[in-house]
């Protein structure tokens, strides 16, 4: 391998821009994550050319905001320990997406329609950086599509919240007043969101190479393997090994350093 670097060019507080001339991008992502394994730091390496994307497709549990939405509903129906042991191992992918879903989901039934607004007033908030990530993406011209394998009833809110133009998820089933235990047909999960990023790429003429997918639990692994740029925000190990690159210190904005703008591109309101 034989790599020659540019001079850095500041983008930010603690972000640096270094372009190398180098063979192949695998090389030299190898050598830097093991010369800064010990160290705080957030790296991206890819080419040059084509990194500043025009779709982004984001994970939201844990990814967009801090919390796992079932998790929490299972808090007002006092079944969180169960469900969240069900949904840490279902994010490692040590079980089948759609079956923990549906398990989980029945542990909810009779739980009162008003809770799911207190769990989102009460639990759910963006995490640090999302909302000027999604708006200077959005500024810049991208298409940003916030795809979930939780429920529309949080994703419309989420997404309304922190900009984005579209949303999907699953649905909730209800009775009268409270939820049934169902969940719609079919599950959105590790194939659907796959499916998403691919009918929203298309949809905008716009190849994976253009595309951003940055999630945190098995069930994104698909879509970040076929973005052409996937990043892991503070992921489970099945993930984060796979990824093209790691977000493990720094904010939603260390997405937007990886492209290139500088702090002084970010939309803050």
């Amino acid at each position: 391998m034989r790599a020659r670097v540019k001079e850095p060019r500041p983008l930010g507080p603690g972000a640096i821009d270094l372009a190398l001339d180098a063979e192949a991008v695998g090389p030299v992502r190898a050598a830097a994550e093991a010369a800064l394994a010990h160290l705080p730091v957030d790296l991206c390496v890819q080419p040059w050319n084509g990194r500043r994307k025009q779709l982004l497709v984001a994970d939201m549990d844990s990814t967009i905001i801090g919390c796992e939405c079932i998790d929490e509903l299972a808090d007002f129906a006092g079944v969180k320990d169960k469900v969240s042991a069900i949904t840490e191992r279902a994010m490692r992918g040590e079980l089948d997406f759609e079956a923990a879903l549906r398990e989980r989901v029945a542990m909810l039934r009779g739980l009162p329609l008003a809770d799911l607004q207190r769990a989102y007033d009460e639990r759910v908030r963006l995490n640090p950086g999302a909302r000027t990530l999604v708006r200077t993406m959005a500024q810049g011209g991208a298409r940003c599509v916030l795809v979930s394998g939780g429920f529309t009833f949080f994703t419309t809110r989420v997404a309304q919240a922190a900009g984005f133009h579209a949303n999907r998820a699953n649905t909730l089933g209800q009775g009268t007043g409270a939820l049934d235990g169902a969940v719609g047909q079919p599950i959105l999960g590790r194939e659907a969101k796959l499916a998403a990023l691919e009918e929203e790429a298309a949809a905008h003429g716009l190849t994976m190479a253009q595309a951003l997918a940055i999630g945190d639990g098995a069930n994104d692994l698909a879509m970040i393997a076929a973005a052409g740029l996937g990043v892991a925000y503070r992921a489970k190990p099945i993930v984060a090994a796979q990824a093209d690159a790691k977000v493990d210190h720094a904010d939603l904005t260390a997405l937007l350093y990886f492209q290139g703008y500088t702090a002084a591109d970010f939309v803050i309101d």
